[in-house]
């Protein structure tokens, strides 16, 4: 077991938890790594039919850990390079998995955390949640979540939220649609599992294909949307016929 990220099946769940809470489970080089591990892991493992992402202690994510930023120059800009790829693999990985995620955010989700958590397929709050791209407060930018944020809360309120860099509370970001639905922090890991159970009792081809298919059509124009619903729906007939 990686002690940044705990891994533990419950049935066919899988429950990945970031764990420096001491650190408010900031993102440095080894734990963005064992996230990436430990998704594409859940995703390979055939009893695993749907994963619940969370973090250790009072925070989901405080974004990433700027301490290892400091004392680079321009002349390591290879290790600068291969930690934003990096980043972007943790980003994009959750809509190449079939398998689905659920998120379950309490306190701090900031920056880069604030992206994991809304990658998710679905992502539950707690009534603690502070979300927010503090970014540009610092004079940098939210570049890797910015594409992920657009098409979660539209144009308008993604701008908005970047450009000011403040947080908002887990009432705010419902509105927003950001988040799924907010519950007391208390029931946040009850609630998480109790709607992963649900999903993963649908059967398990179905559920994949379900997934696949709406990360395929969700960004596409209609008729392209359309022709892809079409030739998922002759699949799955036929794979289910007599």
């Amino acid at each position: 077991m990686n002690e940044l990220l705990f891994v533990e099946d419950q049935g066919a769940v899988r429950v990945l938890t970031l764990n420096r809470p001491e650190k408010l489970n900031a993102l440095n080089t080894a734990l963005t790594q064992a996230l990436v591990d430990g998704l594409r892991a859940a995703d390979q493992a055939a009893h695993v039919h749907v994963v619940v992402l969370t973090g250790a202690g009072r925070a989901f994510c405080a974004g990433a850990d700027t301490s290892e930023f400091k004392s680079l120059t321009p002349a390591h800009a290879e290790r600068v390079a291969a930690r934003s790829q990096l980043t972007m693999q943790s980003h994009l990985l959750f809509s190449q998995m079939h398998t689905p995620v659920i998120s379950a955010v309490r306190g701090a989700a900031m920056g880069g955390g604030a992206g994991l958590a809304l990658a998710a397929d679905i992502c539950i709050a707690s009534d603690t949640l502070k979300l927010g791209y503090p970014e540009i407060q610092h004079g940098i930018l939210p570049a890797i979540v910015l594409t992920n944020l657009t098409r979660q809360i539209g144009r308008k309120a993604a701008f908005e939220l970047v450009a000011r860099g403040q947080s908002i509370g887990a009432d705010r970001a419902l509105a927003l649609g950001a988040i799924n639905r907010v519950v007391a922090d208390a029931q946040l890991m009850d609630e998480a599992l109790k709607l992963a159970q649900e999903l993963a009792a649908h059967p398990p081809d179905a559920l994949f294909a379900l997934k696949r298919l709406f990360h395929a059509v969700v960004d596409q124009p209609l008729a392209a949307g359309l022709e892809l619903g079409r030739k998922a729906n002759i699949e799955m007939r036929a794979a289910h016929s007599g």
